[in-house]
């Protein structure tokens, strides 16, 4: 199946199926059409001398000085030279993808002045899996992720290096196995694929897809801890969120009843009057959440369909526009806060894990979860692992988008640091995968030590947990089964097992 590209109709799921392979792409012709006339326009601009940013100009400090015609038709290619300063490791080949199509799609707005032959060579460099390597540092977040973004640019001139079939290879040589023809860059081409910022978005776009189902078994993962801690689930009334009125709440709260539907807990099984706040905040906490990720989806969807470009160039006004679109505050400073709320999902979790383990707070089960408490300690490290990765969250969700150092001869003297704010956001939700993986190798043992039926969902969970790791009746050693489980979180097997048993839960 095959998404047309129309440059307002890209959305976080097809970013996703993209960037993972799912789906090839293809330019719709009202598009090609828009960016054959943007390029007309400049062609004309440039045969009349105007002078343009970026065109027939030097960039950053070097705005002000005015580049001859033999200079011009050389500029694209030192620039992005100069450009390609990055550092580190090669970008996930699904990042960098990610990052292609958001630039396509900005592209076929119309507005960037490229050749149509420089977007024509991105698509099929998507869809014939020739990827470049892109070293993961190195982008600031304003004027665009202009380091990455240039190793991109490196390949339309047969340059740089790429991935394709499973290995490195030069640029030319895979575009060459490829079949794709090396169009070189004109005038504007190089600087219309680097100024904006793509590869932060399409980072973010992946993310928030992830965390839409991370968010849902965090969901799980507490009504299954709930369900072992025998609450009382009288916090868990739709109608009390619904008089707060925080839609998160309300969706986090409707989840959490549905898993637990059909259980013991509700009516047959004596509870105490009123829980910890581990236990009876879960909708408050999941739910902020929730309503923060719906903030953050909105922003990156706007972002993907508009135009972050310097200079702007539109045709129907006979004028070109210079200004900052390319700046990385309004992805960064949202990111940065889903990356805090990730964490936050995170510590809730840790402090119900630590209820099932504490034999002062457990209602009975056995101290850290085993029978042979003294000769064996059961779960307890297991809590050390989560703690330390809570710790290294914390210290992620630190915002970068605060962190403006000055560039360029203070030209560039304020910028969003939102590869920054991309690459942590990254590392937090990897740990969170294993934070909750522990949460759910937790509960499901905690169950195993009570005698009433839980709810539908949770039992569909419980199986599906112990499809990946085993009843600790004597203590072994725990980092196959953390690393295991987190395997399981981050594939979704307990979301998919549920799912299948009782319905999709809500995302919004």
């Amino acid at each position: 199946m095959s998404i047309t590209i129309t440059g307002k109709n890209l959305t976080i799921e097809s970013v996703y199926r993209i960037a993972h392979g799912f789906e090839t792409i293809e330019l719709h012709p009202d598009a090609l059409e828009r960016i054959r006339r943007c390029r007309s326009f400049i062609e004309k601009k440039i045969e009349e001398k105007e002078i343009m940013y970026g065109v027939n100009t030097g960039i950053g400090e070097f705005s002000e000085v005015a580049l001859n015609d033999e200079q011009v038709k050389q500029f694209q290619r030192y620039l992005i030279y100069n450009h390609s300063a990055g550092i580190g490791e090669p970008a996930p080949i699904e990042h960098v993808r990610a990052a292609m199509v958001g630039r396509i799609n900005v592209h076929a707005n119309g507005h960037s002045a490229c050749r149509p032959e420089i977007t024509q060579t991105l698509i099929e460099m998507v869809n014939r899996n020739v990827t470049p390597v892109v070293c993961e540092k190195g982008s600031v977040g304003a004027c665009g992720d202009l380091a990455p973004m240039s190793q991109i640019a490196l390949l339309m001139m047969g340059e740089g290096e790429a991935f394709f079939r499973g290995e490195r290879l030069p640029g030319d040589v895979a575009m060459e196995k490829a079949g794709i023809t090396v169009p070189g860059l004109h005038a504007r081409d190089g600087l219309a694929i680097i100024n904006g910022s793509n590869l932060i978005t399409g980072m973010a776009s992946i993310q928030i897809y992830e965390i839409e189902r991370f968010l849902k078994q965090a969901e799980i993962a507490a009504a299954m801890s709930l369900e072992a801690l025998m609450a009382n689930m009288k916090p868990y009334d739709v109608r009390l969120h619904k008089l707060r009125g925080f839609q998160g709440a309300v969706t986090s709260a409707e989840n959490i009843k549905k898993i637990i539907n059909g259980s013991d807990l509700l009516g047959k099984v004596k509870v105490k009057v009123q829980d910890a706040y581990s236990m009876r905040s879960t909708p408050q906490v999941i739910g902020a959440a929730r309503d923060q990720l719906r903030w953050t989806r909105e922003q990156i969807e706007t972002e993907l369909n508009g135009i972050g470009d310097n200079p702007i160039f539109i045709p129907e006004d006979d004028v070109v526009l210079t200004g900052a679109n390319f700046q990385g505050s309004p992805i960064s400073v949202p990111l940065d806060m889903l990356g805090a709320a990730v964490t936050m999902t995170c510590v809730i979790s840790e402090r119900r894990l630590n209820r099932l383990l504490n034999p002062a707070l457990n209602v009975g089960l056995p101290a850290f979860l085993t029978k042979g408490a003294g000769m064996f300690s059961g779960h307890m490290l297991s809590q050390y692992t989560a703690d330390m990765m809570i710790v290294e969250q914390r210290i992620l969700s630190a915002p970068a988008s605060i962190q403006s150092i000055p560039a360029a001869a203070d030209q560039e003297d304020f910028v969003s640091m939102g590869m920054n704010t991309a690459l942590k956001t990254r590392q937090i939700i990897d740990n969170a995968y294993g934070i909750l993986g522990i949460e759910f190798i937790a509960a499901t043992q905690a169950l195993d030590f009570r005698d009433f039926t839980p709810g539908n969902g949770t039992r569909a969970a419980h199986a599906a947990v112990r499809n990946v790791v085993e009843h600790l009746d004597v203590d072994r050693p725990l980092f196959h089964d953390h690393n295991e489980m987190m395997k399981a979180v981050q594939k979704r097997e307990i979301l998919h097992a549920l799912e299948s048993e009782i319905g999709a839960l809500k995302t919004y």
